[in-house]
């Protein structure tokens, strides 16, 4: 384990130093590299994107697949001392353009086209209306590159200095962005790390989109323990679990979605389809403990789940070594330096095993919102971030989360705004009134449910699909289920009570 340092490329110098010749990163695609070509390829994108006129400060978002070349890239921005942007693939003009602007991005870097939607379009549109952006096209080894010995020494930013922007994937209407330094983003890495057991030489499974703030801080996770990430761009139910037993996968993520093929894979083969599995990680949705049972009496492994958020990633998280019971009910302990309220409606901190707000204060709370206006509501007077989960702290000091404040559906990790399916569909033809609502999918962890009252006719899923397709919804957050009401049952303040509607169905 390589300790000290915050700084990505700091990290990254000294792992090639360290384990040279090892494999760092392994796609199912095909590319791969080790830790020192890791370092070689990074410094050689970095000079390209000098050569395009980025440099210290310089704005980058950057929306693109699970590519080896992607991962290169944020080593090569963090050695230009640029601040990146990194944006989900499932976002579309409406976010990206959110994000971009609000950031004042000055450059913006797509695919082509991927997963039958064309990136190059979006970014021109985009570029359209924000003229300061300068759109860059790229794909596998087609990144910019140059002559590393033009380069300026590597760039050292103050610790406290901004350099990402994580834009969350809709806890309200428009997305937040979170500031982040390298020292918030990478601060959970050394901890989960030893949590669930991850040491030099193990095959962890980043078959999840790079962008999110977990991905990020699983860079720092291999640059600190040289494992081996398994990268997969577009997941299979088939390849993708072949590929990570083909390599020995010790450490498969990351939710009920990937358990479930992992389990169907298993149920044809005799022998174990990862023989050195330790755990299989699970974060950003929760986890049935069938699961847990399945997991251990089926793959071998342990299921470790994690809690955090894009403003505060991994704040908690299991060990291979706790109870059965413990890893099941709760999110593990916080991870060191981390402080943890709950707090009632009146701001009064509450006992043990009494649910409240989490709030929480340590050292990957991010610096602020995007919006310093956001602040003031998202911090109180002693600096505890406000989570708008609900839950409590046991006995033994684990987070067990039993709800949201906030209006929120997660589906396959990915946060849905509730508010914004509504507006889209209250922009619908025919639909008076719509509420949406999440509900308990063993596959996905939650999927989308709209209650709508028609005008006339009542219209069907597959028309209420394409019609938000139309308008520009991004299919993640699509409904699944429609349920046609002739009202809303509202409370005397004319507020939709979901918890009624939710009440009504099976």
């Amino acid at each position: 384990m390589i300790a000290g340092g915050d700084r990505v490329w700091e990290l990254v110098e000294r792992a090639a130093a360290q384990w040279p010749d090892d494999p760092m990163l392994v796609s199912r695609q095909g590319d791969r590299c080790s830790f020192a070509e890791f370092r070689d390829r990074a410094a050689r994108m970095a000079a390209g994107l000098a050569a395009l006129g980025v440099g210290e400060g310089t704005i980058v978002s950057w929306i693109l697949p699970t590519w080896v070349d992607t991962v290169v890239l944020a080593a090569a921005l963090s050695r230009l001392g640029a601040v990146q942007n990194p944006i989900v693939g499932i976002s579309r003009d409406r976010e990206v353009a959110f994000c971009v602007g609000e950031s004042h991005s000055q450059l913006l870097i797509t695919p082509e086209t991927f997963g039958g939607f064309d990136f190059a379009e979006m970014g021109a549109r985009i570029g359209e209306s924000q003229p300061h952006l300068c759109h860059v096209v790229v794909g596998p080894g087609s990144f910019p590159n140059g002559d590393p010995l033009l380069l300026d020494d590597p760039a050292e930013p103050a610790p406290d200095t901004t350099t990402w922007i994580c834009y969350t994937s809709g806890t309200t209407a428009s997305p937040k962005g979170a500031r982040h330094c390298d020292a918030t983003v990478g601060a959970f890495s050394t901890a989960m790390g030893e949590r669930m057991q991850v040491e030099h030489g193990d095959r962890y499974a980043l078959v999840f989109p790079f962008p999110h703030i977990g991905g990020i801080g699983l860079l720092f996770l291999s640059l600190r323990t040289g494992c081996t990430h398994l990268l997969d761009d577009a997941v299979d139910p088939v390849a993708t679990v072949r590929f990570l037993a083909d390599n020995d996968c010790t450490h498969a993520g990351t939710g009920p979605a990937f358990f479930n093929m992992f389990l169907a894979a298993q149920q044809h083969q005799t022998e174990p389809l990862f023989p050195h599995l330790k755990t299989c990680p699970s974060g950003g949705t929760p986890t049935p403990a069938t699961y847990h049972e399945r997991i251990r009496d089926e793959l071998g492994g342990v299921v470790v789940c994690s809690y955090g958020l894009t403003e505060a990633p991994v704040l908690s998280c299991g060990r291979v070594t706790d109870p059965a019971e413990q890893l099941q009910r709760t999110e593990g302990q916080p991870l060191p330096g981390v402080e943890i309220r709950v707090v009632g409606s009146d701001g009064s901190i509450l006992a043990t095993g009494v649910d409240g707000e989490i709030c929480v204060r340590g050292p990957q709370v991010m610096l602020g919102y995007q919006d310093p206006a956001l602040d003031v509501a998202a911090f109180d007077g002693d600096g505890f971030y406000r989570t708008g989960d609900l839950g409590h702290l046991d006995s033994n000091g684990c987070i067990v989360i039993t709800g949201r404040l906030k209006d929120v559906i997660i589906r396959n990790g990915e946060n849905i705004s509730a508010t914004e399916v509504e507006g889209f569909l209250h922009g619908i033809d025919g639909i008076v009134e719509a509420a949406v609502v999440g509900l308990a999918d063993e596959r996905t962890g939650e999927t989308v449910c709209a209650f709508v009252v028609c005008a006339g006719e009542p219209l069907s899923l597959e028309a209420v699909r394409a019609a938000l397709t139309n308008a520009g919804l991004r299919r993640h957050a699509l409904p699944t289920r429609l349920e046609i009401r002739a009202a809303l049952q509202r409370s005397p303040a004319g507020k939709v009570l979901k918890s009624d509607l939710l009440a009504g169905i099976t």
